[in-house]
């Protein structure tokens, strides 16, 4: 008999479902994730418990606020008035003018005459004549004159012209050549150029701009300066706080942190005061500025702050709180070493 022979069996293998095991990777965003979940929450508890800071010391907070505001309004109300007056006189280039005062013996058809002339002139935009008693009018009305001026047996004043020239401003030797041309014309007395006094004004302007900026960079300094002593005295006021702080591990980040806040609110609480100091200046010259206005014929409306304007001056304010609060806390911060 044959010995049986063994059948070998195959076994057979159960493939266990895969179970993914979490990566490095996985981890490693998990725990960046609430690292940073938890940076941001401490940032807000910090930002929250500085203004909390300030609130327990609500007189000192708000002299500190007040005298930024202050310092802050000046320069922004500077800014305010020239661009007014900037707006104000955009115009006048426009209506920029010469003014021809004519001979004595002029009739009215004459200088009617003259002025179908000069519409023909290719340098010239718009001409106006004023007849003597039109002008007489006109004069008694400005000089406060009227009943002086009515003994008189005639009217003293000649005809004008006013004539719009078209060259514009930037080219002040083309209307001094066409000045020097009208003064040619044979019942043309005086030819006067109405612009000097533009001129000048938008010089004064250019400098006052010029100053404004200058004086807002000086008392943007005295910001910094102000934020700056105002957090080292908290740092003095807080020296032991900072000395357990870091006693027991605390990075200078961690410390610094509410001096920032409270710097930037600080700056925030500053910038709002002056935004309200700006607006009561402006309610209050609103009225007499409008009856300037009505006094020149004039429908001008002043402007005031607009709301990029308005966000402009307090994040300018806030980022000179946050930099005097860095700048003190950067210098003093480190002379403080736990003992």
């Amino acid at each position: 008999m044959r010995p049986r022979q063994k059948t070998k069996r195959h076994k057979t293998t159960r493939h266990k479902p895969n179970r993914k095991t979490p990566s490095r990777a996985n981890t490693k965003d998990t725990k960046q994730s609430s690292r940073l979940r938890s940076y941001l929450t401490h940032h807000l508890q910090t930002f929250v418990a500085s203004l909390g800071y300030l609130s327990r010391q609500p007189i000192s907070s708000l002299m500190t606020s007040a005298v930024i505001a202050i310092a802050l309004a000046l320069p922004a109300g500077l800014y305010i008035a020239l661009d007014n007056a900037s707006r104000l006189s955009a115009g006048w280039d426009s209506t920029t003018q010469i003014s021809l005062f004519l001979k004595a013996g002029t009739t009215l058809k004459q200088a009617e005459k003259l002025a179908t002339k000069l519409r023909l002139h290719k340098q010239i935009n718009k001409v106006n004549i004023i007849d003597r008693e039109r002008g007489l009018e006109e004069f008694q009305q400005i000089s406060g004159f009227g009943d002086a001026l009515q003994f008189l047996d005639e009217n003293p004043l000649p005809h004008v012209i006013t004539v719009q020239p078209i060259i514009e401003q930037e080219n002040p030797e083309g209307v001094l050549h066409l000045v020097k041309t009208l003064q040619q014309e044979r019942r043309v007395e005086l030819a006067q150029l109405d612009m000097q006094w533009v001129k000048r004004l938008y010089t004064l302007l250019d400098i006052a701009q010029r100053g404004v900026w200058i004086i807002g960079s000086l008392l943007g300094l005295a910001v910094l300066l102000i934020v700056g002593n105002t957090i080292r005295l908290d740092i003095q006021n807080r020296r032991e706080v900072i000395q357990v702080s870091k006693l027991i591990g605390a990075s200078n980040g961690f410390i610094r942190r509410p001096f920032l806040y409270t710097g930037a609110w600080y700056g925030l609480f500053g910038g709002l005061l002056a935004w309200l100091l700006i607006a009561i200046a402006l309610g209050i010259m609103a009225e007499p500025l409008e009856r300037l206005a009505t006094l020149y014929h004039s429908n001008y409306q002043i402007s005031s702050l607009m709301a990029g304007d308005i966000a402009l001056l307090i994040l300018i304010s806030c980022l000179l709180g946050l930099g005097g609060s860095w700048l003190a806390v950067g210098r003093h911060l480190s002379e403080i070493e736990p003992s």
